[in-house]
């Protein structure tokens, strides 16, 4: 398309690109759980919620990897925690969901804040060893805690939660989504709202200088250690949802994988971006479950190719195509007129050209 409905597409791009808010990512998000809620595909909807989880568990890792600058792996330490407080919690008949999640994020705050008090001591790749460490331990122990994680076999047959004594259990497809997609929604506006003004300024500031923000007062250590715990109680939520949406666990699923496919979407989200990493995670569980199953036995293929794609279309991640999108040029296209001199030089008379 060229011409006047060009230049006002282009220019209504630039504006939305330019002005913006992060806050509308959730709105889009909910618009999309609302389209996918409305499909009669069952299916769908199972499928839908069950990427949810890791997704809220990106979220705390871009908290961690993009806010506070320390990449890990470590973040399903608490994601374990969360989800077999859960599961315990549910097979000793306590099934309400609110208790589930008040748990899970207790407990995932916990975990992590018992671990930060070690880990955020260090910086860059010593971190990120101690968090792969951290993640390769957290499935080692899941397999043979057996009284509490029923070993390698996990545990299954967990019920499912009530939203409210009384009400019947989340057992419809359609009804799992809509819970799971509220949760996910709030507790990633809730991340947002707490990282907003001077919390991330000040984790910006250590980000970028830390010693220049340590020289200025400022308790560094202390800063990351509260973020460390804070995206804890986030991972602790995305256990929880994990029991409710799938309704078993197992080792497997709080190992080294699911740390990486956590840590991708962050890079391909964007760091800093918190929506954006979650919607890089249903982007790469996408690739993995429903490309990957025409393809058998490529996934990783699949996703080492959109991990490289993706770094090398969008370096900045997701969160940076707005920018890109505010970069695009508008041509003007103007009708030819008739010239209205007889000479180049404008001090001339101006004389008008007769047919």
């Amino acid at each position: 398309m060229s011409g006047p409905r060009h230049d006002m597409a282009a220019t209504v791009v630039r504006a939305l690109a330019r002005h913006g808010q992060p806050w509308s990512a959730l709105g889009l998000a909910a618009a999309v759980v609302g389209a996918v809620a409305v499909s009669p595909d069952p299916y769908l909807h199972a499928t839908a919620a069950r990427m949810l989880p890791l997704a809220v568990l990106a979220v705390s890792v871009a908290v961690v990897t993009g806010h506070a600058g320390l990449p890990t792996l470590g973040q399903v330490a608490p994601y374990a925690a969360g989800a077999y407080i859960t599961a315990r919690l549910a097979l000793a008949g306590t099934d309400l969901a609110p208790l589930h999640l008040l748990a899970a994020a207790g407990a995932g705050a916990v975990t992590a804040g018992a671990l930060g008090a070690v880990l955020v001591r260090y910086r860059a790749t010593v971190f990120l060893m101690l968090s792969l460490a951290v993640a390769e331990l957290t499935a080692i122990t899941a397999a043979q805690w057996r009284t509490v994680s029923g070993g390698t076999d996990g545990l299954a047959g967990i019920p499912a939660p009530r939203l409210l004594p009384g009400l019947p259990p989340l057992t419809a497809d359609r009804t799992v989504l809509l819970y799971t997609a509220a949760v996910a929604i709030t507790a990633t506006a809730a991340a947002m709202a707490l990282l907003g003004g001077d919390q991330r300024t000040l984790l910006a500031a250590v980000r970028g200088n830390e010693a220049r923000a340590s020289a200025s007062g400022h308790q560094v250590t202390a800063y990351l250690w509260t973020a460390q715990t804070g995206a804890g109680a986030l991972a602790g939520i995305g256990g929880a949802l994990l029991i409710h949406t799938h309704r078993w666990v197992t080792p497997a699923d709080v190992g080294f994988s699911t740390a990486a496919l956590a840590l991708l979407a962050v890079v391909i989200g964007g760091a800093t971006s918190l929506p954006g990493a979650a919607a890089a995670t249903i982007a790469v569980l996408a690739v993995r479950d429903v490309v990957g199953a025409w393809l058998p036995g490529h996934a990783p293929l699949l996703l080492g190719a959109l991990f490289v794609t993706a770094v090398y279309l969008l370096p900045g991640g997701l969160t940076a195509l707005p920018a890109r999108l505010a970069s695009l040029p508008i041509r003007h296209h103007r009708r030819h007129r008739p010239a209205l001199h007889t000479s180049d030089n404008p001090a001339q008379p101006v004389t008008r050209r007769t047919p």
